[in-house]
């Protein structure tokens, strides 16, 4: 999510941005130098099970399509994240920065992860769109940490918030930082599941 945005996170799903809210305050003003990293979506928790929110399988027959299902997610295999992170380390570039983890292949609607499921298993899955209002009324009759998890899958795939936004000064690209690295595709971290 862009930093400029935390605060306007959906309760009770806030709670996580406002904590990471006052830990980088802390580390600014107390002057440590940092590079943060924000690493999106990891696959292992909403690639391999199309996004849904009940399974880390994908699912067989049908699945919820958030709204229109075009928004920009950002999916990454959790060892990718780990190597672009090992790189910063001594890194100049990306001194008092925050990495944003955006390698291209990657950037994906969740209808076109469920395509490429679709094509791997050679079968179309019936899709149920969950319109916005919808999905956040469920939020009701579920236990705190399920609300923040709705809240952020709201502000993921109804809003677009992790592709959303143009990285400023205050940021790097890792996989144009570190075009050496070869990043586990989409297409490919799928295929362990079928």
């Amino acid at each position: 999510m862009d930093p400029a945005r935390m605060g306007d996170a959906l309760e009770p799903g806030r709670v996580s941005f406002d904590e990471k809210m006052k830990v980088r305050k802390a580390i600014e003003e107390a002057k440590i130098p940092f590079t943060y990293v924000s690493a999106n979506c990891f696959a292992g928790y909403f690639a391999g099970n199309l996004s849904q929110m009940q399974s880390l399988f994908p699912p067989k027959d049908k699945l919820f399509i958030y709204g229109d299902g075009n928004a920009k997610a950002i999916f990454l295999d959790e060892e990718d994240v780990g190597t672009y992170t090992i790189k910063t380390i001594d890194d100049p570039r990306t001194l008092n920065k925050t990495l944003y983890l955006r390698p291209p292949e990657n950037i994906l609607s969740q209808r076109q992860l469920v395509e490429k499921w679709e094509e791997i298993v050679g079968k179309k899955l019936e899709k149920i769109t969950l319109p916005g209002q919808d999905f956040l009324a469920s939020m009701k009759d579920l236990g705190y940490a399920e609300q923040v998890g709705v809240g952020h899958f709201y502000h993921i795939f109804y809003e677009g918030c992790l592709s959303n936004f143009e990285i400023g000064e205050e940021g790097e690209e890792a996989s144009k930082l570190y075009p050496e690295v070869n990043y586990t595709r989409m297409d490919d971290y799928l295929k362990i599941y079928a």
